[in-house]
């Protein structure tokens, strides 16, 4: 059974929420072992603020990378049909023949870093067009008067915002851009058994 995704508990662990969001998406809900949700906490909210207050500035990189790694190692160990890539810098972007793209053609997903105020986690998984389907993880009613962003109402299972390429690709610390080249990152999620390769997709992004 399909299950709505989350929205993020309070204002800094959107990472955690992200990550069992893209789980959520890829797999039902009696397929998903609970310990995978302990250690997906057990490992993020690992930031510090400027106070030293534990856990109040989220879920650092370091931690992202070491859980992509940590996914597939675990999936191989206990028969799960997830894997996982982590992606940095110049391969972080969405385009016709990008990784991101693909991998969201392919029944994939993406948990990105980009910037929503501040430095911030979302699930990408879907195409529209020249946008992307994600879901956002911070509860936010209002309109977006930013051309290139609008909400989805209707598919709490999957998705809550539409943004444009454009938007997205921009390198300025703006809303919902992946923003500069070299702080940008992303992890791949698929499930192995329903993944659509290359070889046995039918629709391309044209």
């Amino acid at each position: 059974m399909r299950i709505p995704l989350n929205y993020q508990r309070t204002e800094y662990d959107c990472g955690p929420t992200s990550l069992l969001n893209a789980v959520s998406f890829l797999f039902a809900r009696d397929e998903i072992p609970p310990d995978i949700l302990r250690y997906v906490f057990m490992y993020t909210l690992d930031g510090f603020n400027d106070k030293g207050e534990a856990c109040k500035n989220g879920t650092s990189q370091i931690a992202m990378m070491f859980l992509s790694n940590w996914l597939s190692q675990y999936a191989k160990a206990r028969n799960l049909s997830v894997s996982c890539e982590y992606l940095s810098g110049d391969r972080v972007k969405v385009s016709e023949n990008s990784e991101i793209t693909q991998a969201l053609q392919q029944g994939g997903t993406a948990v990105a870093r980009l910037h929503f105020d501040c430095w911030h986690y979302v699930t990408l998984t879907g195409l529209s067009g020249n946008s992307v389907e994600m879901f956002d993880p911070y509860y936010y009613s209002e309109d977006f008067s930013h051309p290139g962003i609008s909400h989805i109402l209707d598919r709490p299972c999957d998705a809550n915002r539409l943004v444009s390429f454009e938007v997205l690709n921009s390198r300025q610390k703006e809303t919902y851009a992946l923003g500069p080249i070299e702080t940008r990152e992303a992890i791949l999620l698929f499930n192995s058994f329903t993944r659509r390769t290359p070889e046995r997709t039918i629709e391309y992004f044209i």
